[in-house]
Parts: C-alpha cells; sequence; structure tokens
C-alpha cells in the first residue's frame, strides 16, 4: 500500500475516533479495546494496510515502545509528587517489589515446569509480564494531583515504579540465555543490575527532578514570561533523565519516574523558610501559578499519553494478526489474572490500611500492556531468536490482547461501583459524629 493511503486511513481514524468519543465515552469499556480491534482491521486478519515483522521491526517496536511508557511514567509520576506522602509509598513500594518478585517466581515456575520452557526464557517472560501498566491503566490511577484515594494511588504509584522494577529481572532471564553478563557467581547482576539499577535511577532522577523543581520556583518568583512552551521542559527532563541514567547502567524508567515524582513535589511545596531566608524576591510563588505551571505540564504530557496509547495498541493488534497465538497464552493469562496477581497482592498489602473491596480491585487490575510488550522486544533486540523467543512473543502477545478486553470491560462498571461505595462510605464518616449530639437532645 502507498504511503500516503496509509497516512490517509489514520487520519480518518483520528478524526472519526474525536467525532464519536461523546459515544464511545458512554459505553462501558476502555478506548484500548477500539484501538486493538482498529490494529487488526489494518493488519493481515483486515484490510492488510498495515505490516509490523516482529524480527525486522523488532528496534522500531521496542523505541516507540520505550516512548510511550517513558511518557507515561512522566505524567503519572507529576500527579504524585503530592498525592503520595510518608506512608503512603509503603502500598505501592510492596505492589512494585514483593507482588512483583512473587509474580515473577510463581509465572517463572509455570512456564519451567508445565510448559517445557528453558529457566531463562521463562525468566524473561515472567519479567515482561510482572509489571503492570502505567499506559493503559488511566481510568484506575489518580486523575490529578489532589486525588487522595487510596486505591488509586497505590495503583498509580505501582505502575510507575514496577515498570522500572522489572528490569533487572529481564536481564537475570537474558544472562541465563547467555545473551547477558551476569559476572562471576551472578556479582555483576546483584550489584549493577539490580542495587544500582534501582536506587541510581531513583537517585538520579530525584535530584534532577528537585532542580528543575527549584528551576521552575526561580522563574515564577522572578516573574519570567516564559517564551517556549512549558512541554519543552518536561520532555527535556523525560530526556535528561533517562539519558545519564542509561549511560551509567542506571535503570531509565525509575529515574524519570522519580524525576517527575519531585520536580511536581518541589514545585508544589516549597519549603517554608526558604523565602523567608532569602528576603520578599524569594517569596514563595503563589499556589495558583504553581498549580497552573505543573498543569500546562500534566496537560500535555497527558495528551501525548493518549496518542501513544492509540498508536501502541494499534500496533499490538496488527502484531496479534501475524504472532501465531497459543493455547499457552489463554493458559498464562487465566492464572496471572485469576491466581498468581491476586495471591501475589494479598501478601503484599496484607498488613496494609486497605479496605477489603480495595485489595479485591487491586488484585484484580494488574492491566499488562505496552511495557510487557517492549521488554519482549528488548529481548529481541538483545539476540534471542528461535522456538523460545516466537513462544515467547505470542504468549506475551496473547496476555496483553487478553489484558486489554477483560480490564477493558470491566474497568468502567468496578470503578464506578467502587466511587459510590466509597461516596456512601464517606458520608457514613461524614454524619457519624453528628448522631450523639442529636441524640442528646431528646
Amino acid at each position: 500500500m502507498e504511503f500516503y493511503i496509509f497516512v490517509i486511513a489514520i487520519g480518518l481514524l483520528l478524526v472519526t475516533l474525536h467525532a464519536s468519543s461523546h459515544v464511545v465515552a458512554r459505553l462501558p469499556l476502555s478506548p484500548a479495546i477500539l484501538y486493538f480491534v482498529c490494529g487488526v482491521g489494518l493488519g493481515l486478519w483486515g484490510f492488510d494496510w498495515m505490516r509490523v515483522d516482529p524480527a525486522r521491526h523488532a528496534v522500531l517496536i521496542e523505541r516507540l515502545c520505550e516512548l510511550a511508557v517513558l511518557v507515561s511514567l512522566f505524567a503519572t509520576g507529576s500527579n504524585l509528587g503530592t498525592t503520595l506522602r510518608g506512608k503512603s509509598w509503603e502500598a505501592p513500594i510492596r505492589l512494585a517489589s514483593i507482588a512483583m518478585v512473587i509474580t515473577i517466581a510463581a509465572l517463572a515456575g509455570l512456564l519451567y515446569s508445565w510448559l517445557d520452557m528453558s529457566l531463562g526464557a521463562a525468566i524473561v517472560i515472567a519479567a515482561a509480564l510482572a509489571p503492570t501498566d502505567p499506559v493503559l491503566a488511566g481510568e484506575v490511577q489518580v486523575s490529578d494531583p489532589s486525588d487522595r484515594d487510596r486505591l488509586r494511588s497505590a495503583l498509580t504509584g505501582e505502575a510507575g515504579l514496577n515498570d522500572g522494577t522489572a528490569y533487572p529481572f529481564v536481564l537475570l532471564g537474558l544472562g541465563l540465555l547467555s545473551l547477558h553478563d551476569l559476572g562471576p557467581g551472578m556479582w555483576r547482576w546483584w550489584a549493577i543490575d539490580l542495587v544500582w539499577a534501582v536506587a541510581g535511577g531513583v537517585a538520579i532522577g530525584a535530584a534532577l527532578g528537585v532542580a528543575v523543581g527549584r528551576w521552575v520556583l526561580h522563574r515564577l518568583r522572578s516573574d519570567v514570561e516564559e517564551a517556549s512552551p512549558d512541554a519543552f521542559l518536561g520532555l527535556g527532563l523525560v530526556a535528561i533523565a533517562y539519558g545519564i541514567a542509561v549511560s551509567v547502567s542506571a535503570c531509565g524508567f525509575l529515574a524519570v519516574f522519580a524525576a517527575a515524582v519531585a520536580m511536581q513535589r518541589t514545585v508544589m511545596r516549597p519549603k517554608a523558610d526558604a523565602g523567608k531566608a532569602r528576603g520578599a524576591a524569594a517569596s514563595t510563588p503563589p499556589v495558583a501559578e504553581r498549580t497552573a505551571a505543573v498543569a500546562s505540564l500534566q496537560q500535555f504530557n497527558s495528551d501525548l499519553e493518549s496518542f501513544c496509547e492509540f498508536a501502541l495498541v494499534i500496533v499490538v493488534g496488527v502484531l496479534c494478526t501475524v504472532v501465531p497465538m497459543r493455547w499457552e497464552a489463554l493458559l498464562v493469562a487465566a492464572l496471572l489474572f485469576f491466581v498468581v496477581r491476586p495471591v501475589a497482592v494479598y501478601v503484599a498489602v496484607r498488613k496494609a490500611t486497605f479496605e477489603r473491596s480495595q485489595r479485591a480491585l487491586a488484585a484484580w487490575f494488574g492491566i499488562r500492556g505496552i511495557g510487557s510488550l517492549y521488554y519482549a522486544m528488548f529481548a529481541l533486540h538483545h539476540g534471542w531468536t528461535g522456538d523460545d523467543a516466537e513462544r515467547a512473543l505470542g504468549i506475551i502477545l496473547g496476555v496483553v490482547a487478553a489484558s486489554i478486553f477483560l480490564h477493558g470491560i470491566s474497568v468502567t462498571p468496578l470503578m464506578s461501583a467502587y466511587e459510590r461505595h466509597s461516596a456512601r462510605a464517606s458520608e457514613r464518616r461524614r454524619r457519624a459524629p453528628s448522631r450523639p449530639q442529636r441524640e442528646s437532645r431528646h
């Protein structure tokens, strides 16, 4: 097909989705389902207007997924700087560490023992499927920095953290496949790929986020009119944080997420005594100005995140018409969604202050998506070939497709029911103190 015809087709699709957005918004399903169906229609099972070869286009798909995840991580982190504070980080950290390790161990054991895959291949697949997705999980995440809902905050923090914390385990699997140097006695993996990658990524991102946040405050205090769009600042921070982290073998995903959290927190919660120490010129800018500065960044990233979701889910749909889908994918998806994820979440947050409904929803909304596809392409790019690689891609795509449909259909009714339940519970708590007063009057 001629390129201009393809461009026209994509343009018509975008215009149609925009024109029908008011209808789609009333449907009890996620827009990702529509994008996936469009991808299938553009692929071999439909008009055959778009062909993607996983082997030839592995690097391109990997980079596109990488960009989508980075944009989503920055958008996610910029909502959490003032939402999660102190002990509020306990649940997300437990979900992104304890729950993820349990998920990797359980899935790897299943693939190794039941599906007769090599240990390295099993760990790569399990690590790719372990993290929840920040790109497709917008409807269960916090919508703005003022959202204090415990469930949404935990799922948002988990999605922001676990794409990065899965990275060392993907490298572990590649090392067992002789595609990555683990070092004698696996010392390099423990010291660099695990400890340094995680700690270094968070430290680098946090430092850069604080620095950029202070720069934003300085510009606001100086009343400097910006000549360039605020989006440039956000994209610049993403690029610098990711580039520096990767250049020193730290985790770039964690660096971008930490940078967004630190920047938003620095801008919205400046130290009260900083302005007093430096005089009137350094006084804290009004809340409205700081909020507007952060909101402009968030709006651009939200729009860019939506476009990345549209493009990448279409690619997933096209790939599903090219890569052979196996029954193994259904087995893995069923066990992951209905057994492994619920058990892992229960173990991870059993001591957290979660209500029963919050724990149940956290167990269900382990949405898999673009992050899993990224790690699959990452493995192919690093030289993984053969039958196990082909099986792995089929399993990962099958699980992602199942997640798009199962979670996409259930997210709207379940979250609506949860919000109604939360509203009723909040109303009961609000009225509770007034009951003794009313009773004492009789």
